[in-house]
């Protein structure tokens, strides 16, 4: 049995996160409902999927429950999202949010909804 990873160390691929889009969506499926959903949207056979599965439950990032083959996320979207954006911008942007942001949206036009609400997110980080 693999040893189960902290959180912050789980690392997901873009297959892996179609898988986790269907568990975050559902919160409990059984693997071979994974397989159909996935077979109908993607179109991977049923092995690809099961493989998918099995990387995610070795990394920790689902936990498999039987009988039944249950599967349910163990890591939250949000979870991956922070160690996903933290690794962006210590590869990519010399570990500096400010750099991210001024690469990221320097470029770009933004509308005034967007801009009172990065505002609303400064002020509300600020208190």
């Amino acid at each position: 049995m693999s040893q189960q990873k902290n959180n912050k160390e789980i690392r997901l691929h873009e297959g892996e996160l179609n898988v986790m889009e269907l568990l975050w969506s559902n919160k409990v499926l059984a693997a071979k409902d994974i397989s159909k959903i996935i077979k109908e949207y993607i179109g991977w056979e049923k092995n690809t999927t099961y493989t998918y599965i099995k990387r995610l439950i070795d990394k920790g990032a689902i936990t498999r429950e039987d009988p039944g083959f249950l599967c349910r996320p163990a890591i939250s979207k949000k979870d991956v999202q922070e160690i996903e954006t933290s690794v962006l911008i210590k590869n990519l942007f010399n570990n500096s949010f400010a750099n991210f942001i001024q690469d990221y949206i320097g470029n770009k036009k933004l509308s005034t909804e967007e801009l009172f609400e990065l505002q609303k997110i400064i002020q509300d980080n600020q208190d």
